[in-house]
């Protein structure tokens, strides 16, 4: 039996109090008594307070049993088998969540501790509010439940992991400097943890973290408190890709801040939305000043010597003039200068 009454009637058992005489000094009814006894009736934070001024038990001991008891009764309530709770429980991809250790699970075997896990994990009171918060917080072009669901959890996932995180105090002005920043180490061999050292450093929380198997996140943009948050996977392994990504991301900063405070923005393969056009045209001349494309795709021969005097990674110019057509993917130019992170 799950709850705070089997503890609690143990308690008086061991220490021989009557069970009249404890309702009493809690100032209730027999009746009362006896239906938080047996679990029929959920402890008020009054109560709580009481039967911890007279045994000494830890609320949080209270409330954790009591968690139990509801979670208990919302499975079988909602559920005829185990088996069904279980396969409940599975498309929360319990498994995955284990293996890369995103979620502690307590009791793996127990479906209702499982349960509660998921839902510390998530950040939730329960699991009927998900979608609805899902739908309400997330700007997310794709509208299936499974897959908001893994975008959902990716984004805990990667709240968790910014806890560690001191950044400075943002400033709007900050953008200007921190993309000068970038151009520079754009050039160097890729590296996270230098990035995160320079995003901190102005003011925005930066995470690399991969999503669950079968999303196709790109990345996604927040504001906490203050502070812009950038979430990123590295789907597509091409530094030029990745960097597209991230100033796409930089992109909404400097166009979204105020929908951000309240919509957590997500980008996929396949957003088309106006809002993720402006960030694209943002990161493009970003990573490639427009004046300096037109020269690139006019002079193409020259692209070496052109990257290098304005001090553009070459494969951001290769990989661009192949995905719109001037080269081939498989041409040796574009082979020669494919670039992973």
């Amino acid at each position: 039996m799950f709850g705070f009454g089997k503890m609690l009637k143990d308690y008086l058992e061991l220490y021989k109090i009557s069970q009249t005489d404890f309702a009493n000094k809690l100032g209730i009814s027999q009746k009362h008594m006896n239906e938080i006894l047996n679990g029929n009736t959920e402890i008020s934070s009054e109560i709580i307070l009481a039967i911890n001024l007279l045994t000494d038990i830890d609320p949080s001991l209270i409330l954790l049993a009591e968690n139990k008891r509801k979670m208990y009764h919302y499975l079988h309530s909602n559920f005829n088998t185990e088996k069904e709770i279980r396969q409940f429980l599975k498309s929360y991809h319990i498994d995955e969540l284990n293996k890369r250790k995103w979620v502690t699970f307590k009791d793996i075997e127990s479906s209702t501790q499982t349960a509660l896990d998921i839902l510390q994990f998530m950040n939730i009171k329960n699991f009927d509010l998900i979608n609805k918060y899902n739908d309400n917080r997330i700007l997310y072009n794709k509208k299936d439940d499974a897959d908001m669901l893994k975008v959902s959890m990716w984004i805990k996932r990667c709240d968790n992991l910014s806890k560690q995180q001191t950044v400075n105090q943002y400033h709007k002005n900050n953008l200007e400097l921190l993309i000068h920043e970038l151009i520079i180490e754009q050039n160097k061999r890729f590296n996270v943890n230098q990035l995160t050292q320079i995003f901190n450093k102005y003011g925005i929380y930066f995470i690399v973290e991969e999503p669950l198997k079968g999303s196709k996140i790109r990345g996604g943009m927040m504001i906490k408190e203050s502070n812009p948050a950038i979430y990123m996977t590295k789907q597509c392994r091409k530094k030029s890709s990745f960097y597209f990504a991230l100033y796409h991301e930089l992109g909404h900063i400097k166009t979204d801040y105020n929908k951000a405070k309240s919509k957590i923005i997500i980008d996929s393969e396949n957003n088309d939305e106006k809002l993720e056009k402006k960030a694209d045209i943002f990161s493009l001349n970003t990573m490639i000043r427009e004046d300096i494309w037109t020269e690139i795709k006019n002079n193409i021969d020259e692209i070496e010597k052109i990257c290098k005097k304005n001090n553009i990674p070459v494969c951001f110019a290769t990989s661009r003039l192949a995905k719109e057509g001037y080269i081939s993917y498989k041409s040796k130019l574009y082979q020669k200068y494919r670039d992973s992170i």
